[in-house]
């Protein structure tokens, strides 16, 4: 760095009068102990308004040197300043900023009425666009059963392999590990009024028409349903929603109905193969509790649980399958392209996937009440 000439600052205290020389600029001003003792010469001259200030002998400035006097005259000019026309801009400029202050904060209070509304607001534009992506799916679905061959089979065979499949390690622990509690609770209550054999027909209603159909929901709107979100979310962050528009690909053909679709043709899958892991979990624990034999389990079964029960789950899946991938599709698509909302959308997902299943399995069980008994 080439050398400069050091700023020099000079006061007579019996003319009252403060002189200033060499370079203030930053380069020079970092030199040393420069800034260090001129600040502190400045310091004690700050508000002595009867001090003349000679500026002319200045060779060079910049802003960092102007900020400097500016600050020891207390963000005014003072009357007696002598100064070089080369540096009246800088000085002119910081009068036109004025003090920088921020805006006062007001504090934001909602009323209940307020946070009532705007929550309901909040509920009914989420239903109108909940509303309009069913109709957008229905739109697709008739397009690819009028045009099979240029459906998006890749990508439903991808969707049932991600929810399907991969999810059935998950589901067949949780399964058995329910089958086998449910099973050792309930033979302790029914071995105490002499009721073992009933065994078969309460693990056997309750898993094969409620808690199968429903645990098999719930994993995969935390699994799956996360994943779909946070899939569409990325997407929206990284523009490739975007850029399928520009290229003319219509969102809903080729991501939404595909995972709808998917999660539609899995469920009932998964839902079967959650059934049989429970029921072999209350099988084990049924032959450990009461030593009643697997043999007899399956030939009480068909007789405990009707048919009609075991529909009743598969539609349950189908219908569970279709709404987890509504919702993620739709939460995914409402994601703004920051990473913040991206989190918070998956998590608002999640949660909202899990509680419409459990109204929809509330539902199930009203219109069925009288099916399967």
């Amino acid at each position: 760095m080439p050398n400069v000439q050091a700023p020099i600052l000079s006061f007579s205290p019996g003319a009252a009068s403060v002189s200033a020389s060499g370079s203030w600029q930053v380069q020079a001003l970092a030199q040393g102990r420069a800034m260090k003792a001129i600040s502190a010469l400045l310091q004690t001259l700050q508000g002595d308004a009867g001090v003349t200030w000679d500026l002319t002998r200045i060779d060079s400035m910049d802003h960092i040197g102007a900020q400097l006097f500016w600050n020891a005259w207390g963000k005014a000019r003072p009357a007696n300043l002598q100064l070089a026309p080369a540096h009246e801009e800088f000085f002119k400029r910081l009068e036109k900023a004025g003090p920088l202050a921020m805006p006062p904060r007001q504090a934001e209070r909602l009323s209940s009425v307020m946070v009532l509304g705007r929550a309901m607001l909040s509920f009914f534009e989420h239903l109108t666009g909940f509303i309009t992506l069913i109709g957008q799916v229905m739109q697709d679905l008739w397009r690819f059963l009028r045009h099979p061959m240029r459906g998006p089979w890749k990508e439903i065979s991808a969707n049932i392999y991600h929810a399907g499949f991969q999810a059935l390690g998950i589901t067949a622990l949780v399964g058995f590990l329910i089958g086998v509690v449910l099973s050792f609770l309930s033979a302790q209550q029914l071995r105490a009024f002499g009721g073992d054999i009933y065994l078969v027909n309460l693990l056997g209603m309750s898993v094969i028409r409620e808690l199968g159909p429903l645990l098999a929901a719930i994993l995969v709107a935390g699994r799956s349903g996360s994943s779909i979100t946070a899939q569409l979310g990325v997407m929206r962050v990284t523009e490739e929603l975007d850029a399928m528009l520009v290229m003319g690909i219509s969102h809903g053909f080729r991501l939404i109905m595909p995972k709808v679709l998917a999660l539609a043709l899995a469920m009932p899958l998964l839902v079967i193969w959650t059934d049989a892991m429970a029921l072999i979990g209350g099988m084990v624990s049924a032959k450990a509790e009461l030593g009643l034999s697997p043999r007899y389990f399956l030939q009480k079964l068909p007789d405990a649980v009707p048919l009609a029960n075991y529909m009743i789950g598969l539609g349950k899946g189908v219908v569970f399958g279709i709404l987890i991938g509504l919702v993620s599709c739709h939460f995914g698509l409402r994601i703004q392209p920051n990473t913040e909302s991206l989190g918070r959308g998956t998590t608002t997902s999640v949660v909202t996937a899990i509680t419409v299943v459990i109204l929809a399995d509330a539902v199930f069980a009203i219109i069925f009440s009288g099916v399967g008994f």
